[in-house]
């Protein structure tokens, strides 16, 4: 397994700790995870027109994950940084200073 497909398990595992139904953690934590290594932000990757509608998704499937990430935080960032890890995508991303503001 390459080191993308490792990741996707890593994420997959750590949002299906957080499921709230069996759909949930068989379905859409791995569909999330693998549209986390994709190179858009996250609810675009998902098909999601903003960040509010993915929100709501999140919410959903996850709750007591959404409860645990900072409001001033991107889900995809949240997770990674929840999982010890940077998504592939975070170093050529042009938006980097949404996640990554200077200090």
């Amino acid at each position: 397994m390459n080191d993308l497909g490792k990741l996707e398990k890593k994420v997959t595992a750590f949002l299906q700790e957080y499921a709230r139904s069996k759909e949930s953690k068989e379905m859409i934590a791995p569909s999330v995870a693998k549209a986390s290594l994709l190179p858009n932000h996250l609810y675009e990757d998902l098909g999601f027109d903003n960040r509010m509608q993915m929100n709501r998704f999140m919410i959903e499937h996850f709750p007591n994950l959404a409860k645990m990430k900072p409001k001033d935080t991107l889900w995809k960032k949240f997770i990674y940084d929840s999982v010890g890890e940077v998504a592939p995508a975070c170093e050529y991303c042009p938006d980097q200073e949404t996640c990554f503001p200077c200090k």
